[in-house]
């Protein structure tokens, strides 16, 4: 008798399987998952500390890099040495456009597809930013 049980057994298991699956139309295809859309950004590229890193540009604050956590998949813009303001030794900030796969919720910078950097005259001209330095006087 034993082996009938376990044919009935795994018959009953096949057949509960078969009722939990989702059931779809013959010949349906499940949608492709979304392609995040690639955004180009240009603002203040600020990295004051080592790992630590942000793009403010005219609709937010950007997280690229934060020691011992998130980091984005790419590399940073490669910013000019008479354009990079330092702040602390050899950190500072840029002007940089950045072309990214962004999360609009954490305002997290995911990976970056490209990056250069600018002259610094191009931020310092764009009113809706607001130069880093002068954040950190007050102005």
């Amino acid at each position: 008798m034993p082996s009938f049980r376990i044919p009935s057994m795994c018959a009953a298991a096949l057949l509960l399987a078969l009722a939990a699956a989702p059931l779809h139309e013959a010949g349906a295809r499940k949608p492709a998952p979304a392609t995040p859309a690639v955004q180009n950004r240009c603002g203040w590229f600020i990295n004051p500390t080592p790992g630590n890193a942000w793009l403010y540009d005219r609709d937010a604050e950007w997280t690229v890099g934060l020691q011992g956590g998130h980091q984005a998949e790419g590399d940073w813009p490669a910013i000019a040495e008479g354009e990079w303001v330092e702040t602390n030794r050899h950190y500072g900030y840029g002007c940089a456009c950045m072309r990214v796969i962004v999360d609009d919720r954490s305002k997290q910078v995911l990976r970056i597809v490209s990056a250069r950097g600018l002259k610094l005259e191009q931020c310092r001209r764009d009113r809706a930013l607001t130069e880093p330095l002068q954040e950190l006087r007050g102005e």
